[in-house]
């Protein structure tokens, strides 16, 4: 029986949340935690079984549809799918498309780029395109909607010195604020002229740690930082440091995961006080 491997890491927007869904550039880069996927062919299965992992309900439902819609392409795909995923579901890591490529690559084949969008699409319509070039690319990625993606080098940028802060599940899904920014387009213009802003300074060579505070008193301005999570970054930055939400944010609840850079010593004790689960990115 032949067995065969995938992995699709997960991602980090550095700047672009939700700015690059109106054309403004963003920048992402792969976080070095990531999706990996095996696949052993069993002509005796009766289709593709997905084998018990560690993956939760939340991602054996979503792996789910992706299998689905892998099996279109090729219906004689008999054998075991098993998951391993090392980036929390739902919380701004990229987790669902990283479970798109990984799948499609293991199931499908390396070059199912096609397949793997077409997949992306049907489950993330709303999405902007610059999780799934970054992820697929396994490569920083300057993004800018309509355009070709472009792999860029950030050599200031260190995500080793970082700290990834869980702050728990949105209440609201990506789809559904985007939805939201799109209905308040005008009146957020400000916010996103300043997020786009934020990635050309970032391309011009300016500290991280500096447009970092900018972009997150836009991101505020938009509405997807909730209060405790604006809290939680305004004592990193009295401590010194600054951090961003890192995904689609929220409305209410969790903001998913935020990007901390400063003193990491001060910036756990932060988290620890607050009972934060921390990862490195």
């Amino acid at each position: 029986m032949a067995k065969r491997n995938a992995f699709a890491p997960g991602k980090i927007i550095l700047s672009g949340e939700y700015a690059v869904v109106f054309g403004y550039p963003g920048i992402a880069v792969p976080s070095s935690a990531g999706v990996e996927a095996t696949f052993e062919e069993d002509a005796l299965c009766k289709g593709i079984e997905i084998a018990e992992s560690d993956a939760n309900d939340a991602v054996r439902a979503y792996t789910e549809k992706i299998v689905a819609a892998c099996r279109k392409n090729k219906p004689n795909l008999r054998g075991q799918l098993s998951i391993r995923s090392a980036i929390p579901f739902g919380k701004g890591l990229g987790s669902s498309t990283a479970l798109v490529i990984a799948i499609t690559r293991v199931l499908i084949g390396e070059d199912a780029r096609e397949t793997a969008l077409t997949i992306e699409d049907a489950l993330n319509p709303r999405h902007s395109g610059l999780d799934f070039n970054t992820i697929l690319e396994n490569h920083p990625i300057l993004f800018r909607k309509g355009a070709t993606p472009k792999h860029v080098d950030l050599p200031s940028v260190q995500l080793q010195n970082f700290t990834l802060i869980d702050t728990g599940l949105p209440n609201e899904s990506t789809a559904q604020l985007v939805a939201w920014m799109q209905k308040r387009e005008k009146e957020i213009k400000g916010p996103l002229n300043a997020i786009g802003n934020c990635t050309e300074r970032l391309m011009q060579g300016e500290a991280l740690d500096i447009v970092m505070r900018d972009h997150h008193k836009a991101q505020v301005a938009l509405g997807v930082v909730p209060p405790k999570v604006q809290e939680l970054i305004a004592e990193i930055e009295s401590a010194g440091g600054s951090a961003k939400v890192i995904g689609a944010g929220a409305r209410t609840g969790g903001a998913g995961m935020v990007l901390a850079i400063g003193n990491q010593e001060r910036i756990r004790n932060i988290d620890k006080q607050k009972s934060l689960p921390t990862m490195l990115p």
